[in-house]
């Protein structure tokens, strides 16, 4: 067993399911409205809600809240510490796995 394996280095914020794939759809896109974001994770209008709201109390992504005309519209942002957080989140998981020879 490698000495680098640490389960414990694993953030819990972006752990979850639903964060990791927000975390992962925004490192590539940058910004992503939410009927977006819900399509994509198939996430229902409350649980991307609630798990937006943890991405964002831990500073991981921005949330601006606006209309298009007469509709609301939420966009969501990756922030630096979310793109920081996501890429040591990475090395942790790359550091589990068993070494290739």
């Amino acid at each position: 067993m490698s000495d680098e394996f640490d389960i414990t280095a694993l953030d819990d914020v972006i752990h979850g399911r639903l964060r990791l794939g927000v975390m992962a759809f925004l490192t590539g896109s940058g910004t992503a409205d939410f009927t977006t974001l819900k399509a994509k994770l198939q996430a229902s209008d409350g649980n991307l809600s609630v798990q937006l709201r943890k991405l964002e109390d831990a500073g991981y992504v921005r949330i601006a809240k606006s209309f298009s005309g007469r509709k609301p519209l939420t966009q969501v942002s990756i922030t630096d510490k979310g793109r920081a957080a996501f890429v040591a989140y990475l090395d942790a998981i790359e550091k589990l796995l068993p070494k290739q020879t």
